[in-house]
């Protein structure tokens, strides 16, 4: 399912879920968002169709993403929810499953030490969007206007992601399942 069409689809039932499972996660309030209440995506990538893996669920500053899951696991289910600022490109927060978000180090344009996954509240460097590409795919963009890459195009467990690509590419696109 798109991304977009899928977060505002499938919003209500993920509000609705969030509710009735008491996670007593936020739900932003925005009169320009598109969504009311977050839904629940897997990302997998472009090039080798493997899923992001948000390793242990979150929580971490190392080791902190994967690209080589072959299955929709746990780990490898992200909750966007609409930070609510109101920006032309609407900013989400990744939250994990144990309740992090991922967070672009330094609002992006990094080849090391690039994604952390153990904030507990949405900041700037927590904001990313999702920009459609067509044809089923999108680019993850940070809050500095940098895009995520997913390095040798997925596949990996080590040097998985980098935040410094200028302009899409194949290792830039992402399929993200949605309403899971």
């Amino acid at each position: 399912m798109r991304i977009k069409n899928a977060l505002t689809k499938a919003a209500g039932m993920a509000a609705v879920a969030v509710g009735v499972l008491g996670l007593g996660l936020p739900v932003a309030a925005s009169a320009s968002a598109p969504i009311n209440g977050p839904i629940t995506c897997a990302i997998q990538t472009r090039n080798t169709g493997n899923y992001v893996t948000a390793v242990g669920g979150g929580g971490r500053t190392t080791d902190v993403i994967h690209t080589d899951a072959t299955r929709i696991g746990s780990w490898e289910r992200f909750m966007l929810i609409d930070s609510g600022d109101g920006s032309p490109n609407i900013h989400y927060g990744f939250l994990t499953t144990n309740g992090h978000y991922l967070t672009a180090v330094g609002g992006g344009g990094r080849t090391t030490d690039v994604i952390h996954s153990d904030a507990t509240h949405l900041q700037a460097w927590e904001k990313l969007s999702v920009v459609s590409l067509g044809n089923g795919y999108d680019a993850i963009q940070t809050i500095d206007g940098h895009y995520l890459t997913a390095v040798g195009g997925g596949g990996r467990t080590t040097d998985t992601i980098h935040s410094d690509a200028t302009r899409i590419g194949t290792w830039e696109m992402f399929r993200f399942t949605c309403g899971i």
